[in-house]
């Protein structure tokens, strides 16, 4: 049974009240200006679960609602005046506790606003009792809306209204949500951004042609994170602005012989630096995402004795954020940034000379994802209880290498195979990656350590943190012993046969 439903463009309000005032008890309740804004996070977390964020607004009131997009039911809501940041500062525990496990450590920011009047309508019955609450919606940008609100034991008086409006009013049923037609008025539309990269490529296309469409799709992740970033409104849009900057020197350090030498070792520096100057940001994001981890990780008497480490890392987050925004705003990184894209839209020469050029980018793909696997499944068998710390490291390198490649060019396979070889990979690269992270952060909590006795910092402090690092070694170790399970898996000789038939396949 629909309950809201769209205005044929000829029938207006009053004479939608008058006719259906003909056939029930209609009483209206009130009329008033409202300001409707949509909230999601810049990656559309809550639209991809089906949730919309509404702060409602009017003169008397406001009222942050959290619905079902299909449905316009309510999850929960809380009277709030400004909507924060971030979910963990809503005072309602409902809503804080719906839209947090959806929103992580993404900011909610807004979407659009819609303007419109609200009719507020009851049904009552030969009684005078309320059998059936009514909104109306009047727009101006597109058509009215009706949305009915049960009320709970007079299920009957609410099919009758439904079927009542649409059969001999004219009424037709919402099939898209109202976000939806506001985002199109603005020119925009639902998931217009994702981290994910998905780059359609056709197999036989040139490899110097393909790289530009893959570079020209990582330097729009780029510019689409570079605001976000410098404002530091939220720790992901830093986080996607390096993975589309290591992408991109991936791809310049593994394609190699498709563009001229002189752009590929430039830009290969660029983004090399581009690396360099996001990096002591990132770390101290992520200490910052993991410290009520690293807190929990620590008996209850001492817990709180780690908050002095909390504060450094804020005052070392602002500092580090603010040179970046620095660097990020230079002639340097503008400039170059900008030569890198009108390189990007030049037209590629009829008959380039750089060696691997006019091969289709199947070949290429093909040569060089065959390449780095190999290479993984040497530095991984290589690699046993012994082996030094930097042998796991390089091997998180080479392995990130491959799966950007995979990334790239996994339109050119069979979906479920490909598919099926990045999740075994991004399996492995999570062990390399915890212990890789659980090694430089125990590195690092020993020189802040340091730098907190000179300060003088309470004893107690420099005891929980002592306690911290040997967690972080023991989380090493154990990510080390998984090493070895993750990978027996990822070369195991079914899964390496596998992979030469998805390269030879004909996609």
């Amino acid at each position: 049974m629909p309950l809201e439903f769209d205005f044929p463009t000829n029938l207006s309000i009053e004479k939608f009240i008058a006719n259906l005032s003909d056939k029930t008890n209609v009483e209206i309740i009130s009329r008033h200006y409202s300001l409707k804004t949509y909230y999601d996070s810049f990656d559309w977390r809550l639209y991809k679960n089906g949730i919309s964020c509404e702060l409602i607004r009017s003169k008397t009131a406001s009222t942050l609602l959290v619905k079902y997009l299909e449905t316009d039911l309510v999850i929960a809501s809380t009277d709030i005046k400004d909507v924060p940041s971030f979910s963990q500062q809503i005072l309602s525990e409902a809503v804080c506790n719906t839209l947090t496990p959806l929103l992580e450590m993404r900011a909610l920011l807004p979407l659009c606003n819609l303007e419109y009047e609200i009719f507020n309508l009851n049904i009552t019955n030969n009684d005078k009792k309320i059998v059936l609450r009514m909104i109306i919606e009047e727009h101006v940008f597109f058509k009215n809306r009706l949305i009915l609100l049960p009320i709970k034991g007079y299920d009957k008086v609410t099919k009758a209204i439904s079927k009542a409006v649409t059969t001999k009013l004219g009424l037709t049923p919402i099939t898209k949500p109202l976000l939806v037609i506001a985002l199109r008025l603005q020119g925009r539309k639902p998931n217009d951004y994702s981290s994910k990269i998905t780059i359609q490529l056709a197999a036989d296309i040139r490899a110097d042609i393909a790289s530009k469409y893959i570079y020209s799709h990582l330097l729009k992740a780029i510019k689409d994170n570079e605001q976000g970033t410098i404002a530091d409104t939220d720790s992901e849009f830093l986080h996607d602005f390096r993975v589309a900057v290591r992408r991109t020197r991936a791809g310049l350090s593994q394609l190699k012989g498709v563009l001229p030498d002189s752009i590929t070792t430039r830009y290969t520096d660029f983004f090399s630096w581009l690396g360099q100057i996001t990096s002591l940001t990132r770390d101290i994001d992520v200490y910052l995402l993991s410290f009520e981890k690293f807190k929990d990780s620590l008996p209850a008497s001492i817990r709180n004795d780690i908050d002095p480490l909390q504060a450094l890392l804020l005052t070392k987050q602002k500092i580090a954020q603010k040179e970046l925004a620095k660097k990020l705003s230079s002639n340097k990184y503008l400039v170059t940034l900008s030569e890198w894209e009108q390189f990007l839209k030049q037209q590629a020469p009829i008959n380039p000379t750089e060696p691997n050029a006019k091969l289709t980018i199947k070949e290429l793909a093909d040569r060089r994802i065959l390449k780095n696997y190999k290479r993984v499944l040497k530095e991984g068998s290589a690699i046993n209880e012994t082996s030094p710390s930097e042998a796991l490291h390089d091997l998180r390198k080479s392995c990130k290498k491959l799966r950007y490649l995979m990334e790239f060019f996994q339109t050119l396979y069979l979906e479920s195979q490909i598919k099926h070889f990045i999740r075994n990979l991004k399996n492995l690269q999570e062990v390399l990656g915890d212990f890789q992270d659980y090694a430089i952060q125990e590195q690092t909590l020993k020189q802040y350590s340091e730098e907190m006795l000179n300060n003088n910092v309470d004893a107690k402090t420099l005891l929980a943190m002592g306690v911290l690092i040997q967690n972080l070694d023991t989380y090493k170790e154990q990510a080390r012993q998984a090493f070895s399970s993750k990978f027996e898996t990822f070369k195991h000789e079914e899964n390496q046969s596998t992979f030469k038939t998805l390269l030879a396949a004909k996609n």
